[in-house]
């Protein structure tokens, strides 16, 4: 070391004064801060950059009213090396998220997240982009500045352009891998009312969630913290990952157990026990990913509640995790694997879930976000729930249970049938046809590109908009359609914002649906071949693997589906 350091220092000697900005954390081993020479760790490359600099002061404020709000920083150089913020209040906090997506090492999510309270950086001399982003419901602001040798100081307004609570509607993400500790901070600046991390995980067939290292570390408590009066999170949910099976490295996938009382002490075979605890402790399952190899066994035999529109694929950053996991069939018309293009990947989501919906499985649309494991911000894809009285955790669960409620990336969709709220169940008169009024608005920071309104699977009508740039710089469509139903149907509205570069946002709402007893609900033969050829084929995959007891539940879920298939020739 005393030699390295010598000829460092005799090369120092013939240059400039330099100093070591920013080294990447996970390459190296030593990190040394002299004030005038140049130190370079053996077998990395660090950047050099020249000496000067500032300190860079800034508070994020609302443009309306001025007050200070917590919100998400980024801070990059021109370069395009990442920086990170500190509170330079006593009483603020902020919280580094620094994530490298480990499907391809180019993906990046790098920010911090901010108490409501004014923010410093120490900066080398250069040229910076600061963005400032608060979860879905305001503008983002990206200001350019130059760092010189004097201190800088900035005042960041940001826009709101819709205000949801104003309006009932709460957001939500229902799966986050964070440190409860962490939790607060984050919540706010995201600007995520109901949030749900997995305290409890397992990757492992035989390994109960409780005892997994993977696991934070407890105790928690089996009722909500109240982050403010309309931001809550519930500490103890849990999530069973699996991908050791039978002592071998075999993939079955994911199921989420929301908001439950007491830690899930089991192994997740068989599944028949943590169905009944979950059922005991009023717990809702949350069908994590649709294309898991497991997942459509899960439908059937658990009776999944919540089925995840916008799922932790779907990145601020690029798309990027392509080929994963089971293909989309032929029949859903996507290209390659399905999960090729973000467009594909949500696609392929939206038909299986209506292939499930067609079934009779009635799943309530959610969004769940990872974040904590993946680069992405912590409800990004979130799901909006209407409450018409003061808000709490419980009336926030229970609207999401009942479907009163749209999922969204991007836009606003505030639709109603006939006078009611998404997730309303209607009986109508058996072997009558049956006119519905769809109204309502859709709303964005960017007008969209398409509003479509889905019956049983299909789209019946196609909106192309051209609205206007309005109030608060939000773009907003109305929607007053008239739409024929026939039988038991459900109907949902979905809008898409095309951004650019293969890039998209979207939402969707959860299904109105209209009941006749005389005429039920039946699928497309290619959408129960493909329900029976799921399950077939993850039995085939697994039963070697798997207990027999695992094996024989599997096959419960099939006998399921095929009654289904059998029903239709009737």
């Amino acid at each position: 070391m005393i030699l390295i350091l010598q000829r460092l220092q005799a090369r120092a000697a013939s240059l400039p004064a330099y100093h070591v900005a920013e080294v990447v954390r996970m390459h190296s081993n030593i990190l040394l801060r002299p004030l005038k020479s140049l130190v370079v760790s053996i077998g990395v490359l660090l950047e050099i950059q020249p000496l000067g600099g500032a300190v860079l002061t800034g508070e994020v404020v609302d443009a309306a009213t001025g007050k200070p709000l917590a919100a998400r920083v980024y801070i990059q150089s021109s370069a395009g090396e990442w920086h990170f913020v500190e509170s330079s209040a006593s009483t603020g906090s902020a919280v580094r998220h620094d994530r490298v997506s480990f499907f391809d090492k180019s993906r990046m999510e790098r920010h911090t997240t901010l108490s409501a309270h004014p923010f410093k950086a120490e900066l080398p001399a250069g040229d910076y982009t600061i963005t400032v982003e608060r979860g879905k419901e305001y503008h983002a602001l990206s200001q350019n500045v130059t760092v010189g040798l004097e201190p800088v100081s900035l005042r960041l307004p940001i826009e709101r352009w819709i205000d949801m609570s104003a309006l009932g509607w709460y957001s939500g993400d229902t799966h986050v891998h964070r440190d409860p500790a962490e939790i607060p901070n984050v919540q706010l600046a995201e600007d995520v009312n109901a949030v749900h991390p997995m305290v409890h995980w397992t990757t492992v067939d035989d390994q109960p969630p409780a005892r997994s290292a993977k696991s934070f570390q407890g105790p928690f408590r089996s009722e909500p913290v109240l982050v403010d009066a309309t931001h809550v999170y519930y500490p103890l949910n849990t999530e069973y990952e699996i991908f050791t099976t039978g002592k071998k490295q075999h993939t079955l996938g994911a199921i989420l157990i929301v908001g439950h009382r007491t830690p899930f002490d089991m192994p997740v075979f068989p599944l028949s026990r943590v169905l009944e605890k979950a059922r005991t402790e009023g717990a809702l399952l949350d069908l994590e990913k649709h294309n898991w190899p497991w997942s459509m066994a899960l439908v059937p035999l658990l009776g999944v509640d919540l089925y995840e529109l916008a799922n932790n694929h779907h990145w601020r950053i690029e798309y990027t995790v392509k080929g994963f996991a089971d293909p989309a069939p032929a029949w859903m018309g996507l290209s390659g694997s399905g999960s090729d293009t973000e467009r594909d990947w949500t696609l392929y989501g939206f038909l299986n879930y209506y292939a499930l919906l067609d079934c009779g499985y009635r799943l309530r649309p959610t969004a769940g976000t990872a974040n904590g494991v993946h680069p992405v911000p912590r409800g990004y894809g979130r799901v909006y729930v209407h409450s018409s009285g003061a808000f709490s955790h419980k009336a926030w669960l229970e609207g999401l249970n009942a479907g009163r409620s749209f999922v969204t990336t991007g836009p606003m969709l505030l639709c109603e049938v006939d006078g009611r709220l998404p997730g309303a169940r209607v009986d109508i008169p058996s072997g009558k046809p049956r006119r519905v009024q769809v109204r309502g608005r859709v709303v964005g920071d960017d007008p969209v590109d398409a509003i479509e309104i889905v019956v049983n699977g299909s789209i019946v009508k196609r909106i192309e908009p051209r609205p206007a740039e309005g109030d608060a710089r939000a773009f907003e469509t109305e929607l007053r359609e008239e739409i024929d139903l026939s039988g038991t149907s459900w109907l949902a509205v979905r809008a898409w914002d095309e951004r650019g570069g293969g890039r998209l946002r979207f939402a969707h709402t959860a299904p109105w649906w209209f009941d006749d007893a005389a005429r039920p609900i039946r699928p497309r033969a290619e959408e129960i071949r493909f329900l029976v050829e799921r399950v077939r084929g993850e039995i085939s995959r697994s039963e070697g693997l798997l207990p027999a007891e695992a094996v024989a539940e599997y096959r419960k879920a099939l006998a399921a589906y095929e009654a289904i298939e059998a029903s239709l020739g009737k």
